[in-house]
Formats: structure tokens, sequence, C-alpha cells
């Protein structure tokens, strides 16, 4: 095949069987080679909530979200398909499902590994459905459904597993076997460890496996396809001119991502980058429009192509007098950061203190801050935005704070973060000011 394509739909692709047929129309209009799907729309919500209800004893809450899912899937089967060994196959998934649920229920209690298994039952029984969605579209093509637990290995990190890339590789190239007449289906999210019990790759990992899968097979395009056409220069919730990007690099993107962009998670394009795959953004019930390519390199570089936001920020600031000419206690707070996994996006310095943004969350681990406090005094102030501007070469542009300042001249900023990257600048505002920001910020740089 002269190209391979790597498809992957998001679950309000999976919403109904109109959703699915849309979805599989696209498939074909494409000429996927590979398309992954995420589980029905709001239905790993559902599996949660089913976890929950039954650690909490309340069998009858497990019943109801248990009719429901049963519900929704066999809706969809029926609209899709009268085949018998299709039923056959998605009521033995689900009959599974509540063997498991009960299970959890009699014991009280769920292990990460027995909540991986369970949430994988949401893309198992989608892209069973969306198989026979394939074959009413495509009947030129021999749809081939496989289990991605097969192919994406990864370790024992249950709900938060990562990849072994070289067996992935590897089960890759020995599996797929493409040509013109065959089409793959599988799903999203799950993979399995060395033992061969169910892994889940955690937030984001939906899109993080299909570029993993893209990385596998050497594709030459990467698809993803939700509910929103490509990448906006903001949230269009917050201002209502944000204009679609037509493209946009890896940096820019990754960028965007780690600061707050809905549309992709940060480690959605890290195989991608790593093959040099374009990645394309684009909406399953409006795909007609032109999205969002992600690339290598791009043809327009503008100072500001777009501005992030990540909620719900936290300041912390360890002081001790000690850091006064003296060095390893920039060592010592970061390793304490590392050991409790605790993600850090800015950060700023003095002789004697260190200010680090951290999500909100992170106030809740009490270990975690009871170590800093032995290396310093430690001050936490949360109720903040992170405001993140995007573009291009921003550390060899002459002026630009002054522009930024004087359009945030009525805006208390917090704390800024410029000189790590050349495609970002940070600012730390309050919660009550970051829309406002961005507002004026998106109007002076980007219209």
């Amino acid at each position: 095949m002269s190209e391979i394509i790597v498809a992957k739909f998001g679950g309000s692709s999976m919403k109904d069987h109109e959703a699915m047929l849309r979805s599989a129309q696209i498939a074909k209009q494409h000429n996927s080679s590979v398309t992954l799907v995420s589980a029905t729309y709001g239905t790993t919500d559902q599996l949660h909530e089913l976890i929950t209800s039954a650690t909490s004893g309340r069998w009858n809450e497990c019943e109801k979200t248990l009719f429901k899912i049963r519900e929704k899937h066999f809706d969809i089967l029926q609209n899709l398909t009268k085949d018998t060994m299709v039923e056959e196959e998605v009521r033995k998934l689900l009959n599974n499902l509540e063997t498991l649920i009960r299970g959890v229920y009699l014991l009280g209690e769920c292990s990460l590994k027995a909540k991986d298994r369970i949430v994988s039952f949401g893309e198992r029984t989608s892209s069973l459905l969306f198989a026979e969605a394939m074959k009413m579209i495509w009947p030129q093509k021999n749809i081939i459904l496989f289990d991605s637990r097969d192919l994406l290995k990864t370790d024992s990190s249950y709900g938060k597993a990562k990849p072994q890339l070289t067996a992935i590789k590897s089960q890759c190239q020995n599996f797929f076997k493409f040509d013109q007449n065959k089409a793959y289906v599988g799903q999203g999210y799950i993979g399995s460890d060395e033992n061969g019990f169910t892994t889940t790759l955690g937030r984001g990992g939906s899109d993080y496996s299909a570029a993993l899968f893209a990385e596998g097979v050497n594709a030459t395009v990467l698809q993803i396809w939700t509910d929103v056409a490509g990448i906006a220069t903001t949230d269009p919730r917050i201002y209502g001119q944000a204009k679609s990007i037509s493209e946009i690099s890896y940096d820019e993107a990754s960028e965007m991502a780690q600061y707050g962009a809905k549309i992709l998670h940060p480690t959605t394009l890290v195989p991608a980058m790593r093959a040099s795959i374009p990645v394309f953004v684009g909406s399953s019930y409006e795909k007609d429009e032109k999205g969002t390519w992600i690339r290598e390199s791009v043809q327009e570089k503008p100072l500001i192509r777009a501005i992030a936001k990540r909620s719900n920020q936290a300041l912390l600031t360890i002081k001790t007098p000690k850091m006064f000419n003296t060095y390893g206690f920039m060592g010592r707070i970061f390793d304490v950061f590392t050991r409790y996994e605790v993600s850090v996006d800015c950060v700023t310095t003095s002789e004697i203190s260190v200010a680090i943004t951290v999500d909100e969350s992170t106030l809740a681990y009490d270990k975690f801050f009871k170590e800093l406090e032995a290396i310093g005094e430690v001050v936490t102030e949360k109720g903040f935005t992170l405001v993140s501007l995007i573009g291009n070469e921003m550390l060899e542009q002459c002026g630009l704070g002054k522009r930024i300042f004087n359009n945030l001249e009525d805006i208390n900023v917090r704390m800024l973060c410029l000189g790590a990257s050349a495609y970002n600048f940070n600012i730390l505002v309050t919660k009550e000011d970051g829309d406002q920001a961005i507002t004026k910020l998106h109007q002076e740089f980007i219209g």
C-alpha cells in the first residue's frame, strides 16, 4: 500500500449507530488502514460509576447502570446488524462485565488491575459494534476486528501503564498485513502487560494509543476525529472570535496540549514526533471542514499562534536562607517532586526561594508537603489560572513584554515564565482574571 493511515474516533463519534455509520463513512473516504475507537459516548463514566457503586455496596445502583449500558449497546446493535453471532458476542461481553462487577461488590474493593479490566469493556464493546458499521459502509473491504491488547504491550502500572515501544513495534510489524482488500478495526486506550493482564494508558490514553499504533506501523498519516473541527486559537467559549488553525508545528501543538488545550493530550504527539508522522485533527460531525494539520515544519510561523489556559493552579514557594550561596537545594526540591510524580509547569527562583506552579490537586498530598517542609518554609497559594501564549521565536522579539503588559495593565500578574522555550510565554493570574487576560491578549496578537 502506498499510504498507511491510522484513524482514531473518539467517544462522541461512537455516540449511536448514526454516529458510527458517519465515522465509518469517513474511514472509507480516507481509505483508513487501521481504525481505533473509544468507548461509546458516556460509557467510560458509567463503568467508573459501576465500580464506585459496587465498592460502596449499592447493588441496586449497579443493576440500573448495567441496564443502561446494555440498552445503549443493544440499541446500536439492532440498527447495524441482525447477525446473531455478533449479538451473542455483545451479550457475552456484557455478561462478563456483570460477573466482574458482582465480584467487586462481594469483595467491597476493586484493585487497579481489576479496574483496568472493567473499564476496557467500553472499547471492546464499541469496537465490536463499529466493525459492523464498517462492514455496512465498506463492503468491498475485509474488515478485520483485532484486540489491541495483543499488540499494545505495556508495563504493569495499572491505570497509567507505560508502553513498551520495542514490543509494540515488533507486534505491529508481525500482525498487520496491509493490502487493498483489508481494513483493521481495534480499540484505543487499552493494552496488556507481559502476563497478558489488561492495562489502560490513563488520561488522554485513547489518542496516545493511536499515535503508538501509527508509530508501530510506520503510518503515513495519523487522524484524530472528535466533535470539534480542528484546533482553535483559543477556547471559543472564552473568546467568541477565536479562529481555526489550518496548520501548526509539533512544538507549538505540544505546548498547547501541555498548557491546557483540551483537544489533545500532551502525550499524544510524542510518538508522532519521534516518527515524523503528520497528524490531522478533524470533526466526524463536520467531515468537510478543513480541520488542523500538525506537522514537523509549517509554512507560516506567527509570533503568537494561540493562547491556552490551564485552570486550577496553585503556587508553591519554598524558602530557606540556607539556599544563599550554596548548592544542592534545587536538586533536593525536585527530587521530592520526582518521587511523588508531581508535574511542574513553571519555576522562578531567587537567592533564598523557589516558586513553582502545580495543579491544585497537589495540595492534598500531605506526605509530599512534609518532605518539602524538611527543606524549607513552604507557602501555598491557590485560585490561579496559567495563561500561555503559544507561538514562535519569542526569545528574539523586542517589545513582546511591553505589548503583553500594556494589555494587562489592570490585571495583577502573580508570576511569569519565559526563556526555557521559544514557543511559549506563561503568565499566572487569578482565576477571576484568566478569561479577561486571554480576551485582551487574543485581540492584541491574533485579532
